[in-house]
């Protein structure tokens, strides 16, 4: 096709040619990613194919190809086999905890807290160290796994979780977030493929994006990832890891049965992946729950962090991990953290060994069944495999709807919640949900006027004006 006959040609995208410059494919892939992000190609909008786009270009096909590979690996575009590729759906929508606005005007039900009501406790516990004679201790540089007495309150913590390791395979972090991003800075280079569900953590979306590490969408039911699908995708492509949280999945809320857990572990093992068990609503989940690492315990890094369960100011995680990823992990601590903060981990530490830890759990999932029973009075939990005691819920929605304008109707209506593109490592699916967040409210009479008011919202959202209007 020649130039001139792409004048009145239909594209969804035609980058603005005099804009072009040296080298080529960089600047091809910064026009696409600035058209993205500031709204004027939306989610899901089918891209021109590559010849297509390198022949209105008048440039080479390997050109576009490489700007699309470099905005594919900013999580921008997704390849869908068959079909073309799209802006995935949730380009640009990260999520992070915003600064206190004293002036907003809704109920905030996106973000979850982690219900700290009993820092009282923490607190305690920070003035009982205070006047240990050995405090200065803890301020030095030394042991950048952590003190030795640390890690084994750690194992003790572990155990009640279903992970019994020796001492010199854990390790202390700063953290959940600080864990994932030494394990996958340690463990995987540039390029490496995770397994992840179809809606994973975006938090970890965003980081295996920054280190160029691509995310492979595993399809699920209700039960949660299917085991065939994802042996199948291991036998088409190199996996070299999988990142799962099935005690209580963010954002689906589902918790993996026995049986599931056994199916995922034997594909894990036998296509020798690396798991990557993010654990952190372990205290949860059913007292006979059970982690995927304690079946395959030579393929395993588990990760606990005591952000949602114990103080989300203290920044501690615990990893237990395989004796293969020892050296790597080990090297990976020394040059991202140096050293965990000990004064931190001591606080812990005193919140385990005195069992004010174990208190602290029971409250919380006192105050998580309570606010799962306000829930179920304006609505039902349509899959009984999510968690009960779950900080959030997954609901579905009737109708699909253009994600951020359903979000800022949400707002105008004077409640924040979370849709479900948000999530997606792949390609949309057919359903949409939002999450709906029972921590962030302060009180249960706050959550209940939130609730009241969402079901106002998503019955006006979701029924047709027709209808509306014959029901009035």
């Amino acid at each position: 096709m020649s130039v001139n006959s792409f004048e009145n040609y239909p594209m969804t995208w035609k980058p603005d040619k005099t804009k072009l410059g040296s080298p080529l494919y960089l600047t091809i892939a910064s026009l696409l990613e600035y058209d993205i992000l500031n709204g004027y190609l939306t989610p899901n909008t089918k891209l021109p194919p590559q010849r297509e786009l390198a022949d209105f270009l008048d440039i080479n096909l390997s050109t576009v190809t490489r700007a699309f590979k470099i905005c594919e690996s900013k999580g921008l575009i997704c390849a869908v086999t068959g079909s073309g590729t799209f802006v995935t759906p949730n380009a640009g929508n990260s999520i992070f905890i915003a600064a206190n606005m004293p002036n907003k005007n809704y109920l905030d039900m996106a973000i979850f807290n982690p219900l700290d009501y009993s820092n009282v406790l923490v607190a305690e516990a920070v003035k009982t160290i205070a006047g240990k004679n050995y405090l200065e201790k803890l301020l030095d540089y030394g042991n950048p796994l952590g003190l030795p007495y640390h890690r084994i309150a750690a194992k003790k913590w572990l155990q009640c979780f279903g992970m019994d390791v020796p001492i010199d395979h854990i390790a202390i972090t700063s953290g959940g977030q600080n864990s994932l991003t030494i394990l996958l800075i340690s463990l995987f280079q540039p390029g490496d493929k995770l397994a992840v569900d179809a809606y994973t953590y975006p938090n970890f979306i965003e980081l295996a994006t920054m280190l160029n590490i691509r995310l492979i969408s595993i399809a699920s039911d209700a039960f949660g990832m299917l085991p065939d699908q994802l042996d199948a995708t291991c036998r088409t492509n190199n996996v070299q890891g999988i990142y799962l949280n099935p005690s209580c999945n963010n954002p689906t809320a589902i918790t993996m049965g026995i049986g599931r857990i056994k199916d995922i572990a034997a594909v894990i093992k036998k296509h020798k992946l690396i798991l990557l068990e993010d654990d952190i609503y372990s205290f949860l989940a059913p007292h006979s729950h059970l982690p995927i690492s304690h079946f395959i315990p030579d393929h395993c890094v588990y990760i606990l962090s005591v952000s949602k369960s114990l103080n989300s100011g203290l920044r501690v995680g615990f990893i237990a991990y395989a004796k293969q990823f020892s050296e790597k992990i080990t090297r990976g601590i020394f040059n991202i953290n140096v050293k965990t903060c000990a004064l931190n981990a001591e606080i812990v530490t005193e919140l385990i060994n005195t069992g004010i830890a174990d208190r602290i759990i029971t409250e919380k999932r006192e105050i998580a069944k309570e606010r799962n029973l306000i829930y179920r009075q304006y609505f039902e939990i349509q899959n009984p495999h999510e968690n009960p005691l779950s900080f959030f819920r997954w609901h579905p929605l009737q109708q699909k709807h253009l994600s951020k304008q359903f979000e800022n109707d949400a707002v105008t209506s004077g409640i924040r919640v979370y849709h479900s593109n948000r999530f997606l490592s792949g390609k949309e699916e057919a359903t949409q949900f939002i999450r709906i967040s029972l921590s962030s409210a302060t009180t249960s009479e706050e959550l209940a006027k939130g609730l009241y008011l969402l079901k106002n919202f998503l019955l006006l959202k979701e029924t047709p004006a027709k209808h509306r209007k014959e029901n009035k």
